[in-house]
Formats: C-alpha cells, sequence, structure tokens
C-alpha cells in the first residue's frame, strides 16, 4: 500500500523545528565554550601571576641564604592565590620546595615544559579525585649565580570550574529542550494559521456543484502565494463551463438529430398499417424507411468516430498522398450534384503530395468540398488552390455565398453548431461534418482554418508535407 505523504503542516513544522533546534543547540555549545574559554585564560592569569612572584622571590634571594630560610621564602612568596600549588626543583629532580598536601612530581615528569603558560600549553590531568590545570617551566634563576636551571610545576585546582560547567550545561539542555518544544509548538501555530486561507479556498471549492460553475474564486482576496493557484482554478471552470455547456447543447442537438428520422420511421410504419396495400406499396414505404435508418446509422457513425478522436484513438495508416489527384476523384464524385445546382468546380495551383491516411484525407475533403457547393449559389464557383511552402502544404477551398459572422467563426468546427438556431437541417446532414474534418487534420499534425467576407468564405488546410 502506497504510503500517504505527510501534510504541509507537519513538513514544514519538522524542517523549522530542526533548523531552530540546531541554531538553539549551537548557540548553546558556544555559550558553553566560551565561559569554559573564560575559566581557562583565568587559570592561566592565576598560574602565570603565581610563577612571576615566584621568580621575583628566587631573584631576590640573599646568596648565603641556608635552605630553611629559601623553603620560607618560597612558601610565602605566593600570597592571595590560595588555590595555587608549585613545586620547584632542580634539573636533576632534587625538591627545593613544593606546597604542602601537593602531589606535582608525577606531573613534572610526564608533562612537557614550555616556555610560556597560555590557553594552549597548559595540560589538566587528575589526582586523588581532584582535577588540575596546570604547566611546568624551566627557568635560569637571575641573581644566584651558579645556579642551575630549576623546574618550575605549577597548577590550580579546577574543581569548582567544572562542577559549575556541568551545572550550566544542565541547565542549558534543559532550558534548550523547553526552547526548541516552545520554537516548535509556535511554528505549528503560526503555519497552521497560514494554511487558513488555503482551507478557506478548499471550503469555497467543495461549494462549488455542476449547477454553479459560474462561481470563481476571488484572485485579490488570497494572499500572493495562492494567486496562481486561484487563477488556475478559475480557468479549469472557464474550461468545465464550457465544456458541460456543449455537453448539454451536444445532448439536445443528438435528440433533435434523432426524433426527426425516428418520428418519420414510425409515421411512414402507422400510414402503412393504417389499411392494407399492395406490395408495390409496402416496398416503397420499406425503402423510404430505409433511407431514415441509414441517415441514423452515417449520424451514429460519425459520433463513434468523434468519440475516437476525443480520446486519441485516431491511429493513420500514413502513405504518400497526392492531393491534386484526390481533389479530382472527389471533382467527379460529386460533380453531378454540383452541376444540378449550377456551381463549378475548378482546381489551381502545384502538384503537392502530404503524409496521411488516404480514406481519412479523402473523408476530409469530401466533407469541406459539399460543404461549400452547398452554400455556393448558382452560377458561382468552388476553388480549390494547392500550394507547397517549405515542409507544410496548403489546400484552400474558397465558395461565395453567404457571410458566416465573426462571432460565429471560433465555433463553427463544433458539433452540431448552427449559427442561427431556429434554422432545421432539411436533409443538409447531422452538423458533424466540419468537426470531424477538423478532428483528422489535427490527427495529421495540421491545423484548419476559416476566414468569411463579403466575396469568400474560405476554409484552409495547413499540414506537414509528405516525408514518405
Amino acid at each position: 500500500m502506497k504510503r500517504r505523504p505527510a501534510s504541509l503542516a507537519v513538513r514544514l513544522t519538522v524542517s523549522i523545528g530542526t533548523v531552530i533546534t540546531v541554531v538553539l543547540l549551537s548557540f548553546g555549545w558556544v555559550i558553553e565554550r566560551s565561559i569554559n574559554d573564560h575559566f581557562i585564560q583565568q587559570d592561566v592569569d592565576e598560574l602565570n601571576a603565581v610563577v612571576q612572584a615566584l621568580k621575583h622571590t628566587l631573584a631576590t634571594l640573599p646568596p648565603n641564604d641556608s635552605s630553611e630560610a629559601l623553603r620560607g621564602r618560597l612558601a610565602n612568596a605566593v600570597s592571595g592565590h590560595h588555590n595555587a600549588q608549585y613545586r620547584i626543583s632542580t634539573a636533576n629532580g632534587a625538591v627545593i620546595y613544593a606546597t604542602p598536601g601537593s602531589d606535582l612530581a608525577r606531573f613534572a615528569t610526564i608533562a612537557q615544559p614550555v616556555e610560556q603558560i597560555t590557553i594552549g600549553t597548559v595540560g589538566i590531568w587528575q589526582d586523588h579525585g581532584e582535577t588540575f590545570r596546570g604547566a611546568v617551566l624551566r627557568i635560569a634563576p637571575d641573581g644566584l649565580p651558579g645556579m642551575a636551571p630549576l623546574t618550575i610545576a605549577v597548577a590550580t585546582g579546577i574543581n569548582f570550574h567544572l562542577h559549575y560547567l556541568e551545572s550550566f550545561r544542565d541547565y542549558l539542555r534543559l532550558i534548550t529542550v523547553f526552547a526548541c518544544l516552545i520554537a516548535i509548538l509556535a511554528t505549528w501555530l503560526a503555519v497552521h494559521q497560514g494554511h487558513a486561507p488555503i482551507r478557506r479556498i478548499s471550503r469555497e471549492i467543495r461549494s462549488i456543484r455542476s449547477d454553479q460553475l459560474h462561481i470563481r474564486l476571488a484572485a485579490d482576496a488570497v494572499p500572493t502565494e495562492l494567486v496562481e493557484l486561484a487563477t488556475s482554478f478559475n480557468q479549469m471552470l472557464d474550461r468545465l463551463e464550457d465544456v458541460f455547456k456543449r455537453l448539454s447543447d451536444f445532448s439536445g442537438d443528438i435528440a433533435h438529430e434523432l426524433r426527426t428520422p425516428i418520428t418519420n420511421i414510425k409515421t411512414q410504419t402507422e400510414v402503412a398499417l393504417s389499411q392494407a396495400r399492395d406490395v408495390e406499396q409496402y416496398r416503397e414505404i420499406l425503402y423510404s424507411n430505409l433511407e431514415e435508418y441509414e441517415r441514423m446509422a452515417k449520424m451514429v457513425g460519425d459520433m463513434l468516430f468523434l468519440a475516437q478522436a476525443d480520446n486519441n484513438l485516431l491511429k493513420p495508416e500514413l502513405v504518400t498522398i497526392d492531393l491534386d489527384v484526390e481533389i479530382r476523384v472527389l471533382f467527379d464524385y460529386f460533380g453531378a450534384w454540383a452541376e444540378e445546382r449550377g456551381v463549378a468546380l475548378e482546381l489551381a495551383g502545384e502538384r503537392v503530395c502530404m503524409s496521411g491516411d488516404r480514406l481519412m484525407i479523402r473523408r476530409a475533403l469530401s466533407n469541406l468540398l459539399s460543404n461549400a457547393i452547398r452554400y455556393t449559389p448558382t452560377g458561382e464557383t468552388v476553388d480549390v488552390s494547392l500550394q507547397a511552402t517549405g515542409d507544410v502544404v496548403k489546400v484552400r477551398i474558397q465558395n461565395p455565398g453567404p457571410v458566416i459572422p465573426a462571432e460565429h467563426l471560433p465555433h463553427i468546427f463544433e458539433r452540431f453548431y448552427r449559427p442561427d438556431a431556429s434554422r432545421q437541417r432539411n436533409g443538409e446532414g447531422a452538423g458533424l461534418g466540419l468537426a470531424i474534418a477538423k478532428s483528422i487534420i489535427e490527427a495529421h499534425g495540421g491545423q484548419i482554418i476559416v476566414s468569411s467576407t463579403a466575396q469568400w468564405t474560405t476554409f484552409e488546410i495547413i499540414s506537414p508535407a509528405s516525408s514518405l
């Protein structure tokens, strides 16, 4: 089972909450690191102060001072630094002085002597459960001629600092967790409130029914981010409203078109059964009914053809078609009808070919040509011209006759469309011929353009030239 994607509110809340959490954690780490560096610097300053005091004491010792006096002076050399411990020894390891209770011997042996005490040169070690920070220096005491360089191991206890940092770290974690929870909650509320226009639009959309397709969303009453959505939805409603209207008109038209032949068949059958007739009369009635059946069959066939076109099921079998030959075949076919109406047929232009399904193209041309003959006045001429321009061919069918008003031209290829709704067809067909012609040409990658003036009504086919 396909898993449903997470909601936008959850996604935004998680994303923003994650960013806020990372920022707060980073900020807490920076604060903790800053405080720790501050404590280290305090310890470094204290250690440097102790070393300076010891150097000063060693430099001011009398030349003949006894060992006891020396230890006394060194014991009192550092005042005000009660947390500091130090150990002074000679190069061979002999201890000159060490603060009571301290054990810096191991640290003095394992630590690398440095020239200056800085944040980067101090070290940390533990002894008997207490943590120290310190450094080891080697000095040559001034004022003590003949005395070899001394090693000073100096340290300060940092348990208080560590306890404070641990307590601060726990407090910071607690504050960070609460801050993250509050931030995530505030983010969710903000996102939920920010999606209020979407929920409002959803309610408006749900309220639109098939009989309310005229309703539109107010694009100027939604946030900027939703203007495109509202506009697109309104455009979709425009298309749906147009389709529903056309479908309603189509249902009414097809009912009207089918009613006429069905009524004719019913009437003729009732007349035939009203009294006894001879065989010849029954034969004539059956032939008349057969014509009505054929008319309905043709209409149904045309509708099925258009249904295939609507679902992109038309698959032309491409061959090279000589349009000059096809037009002349149609002239022969319509010649008798055109002569009966007093209409002349003329073909002009160069000989051109196109790739297409021969039967489909012949059907499209036949529909256009019969339409032109039907509306051409007696004594006038239907002109057909062929032209090849680059990779396209043009077939232009022109006839004089009634002008098609400009407002009707965009709808001329719609099914059952009548520029005059009150006009009956009177055997002129079901009104599907132009729609079929347009579907066929578009299935071949072309298009049909119609124009109408006081002199001519022109249908122009533009289609790719032959590639076979």
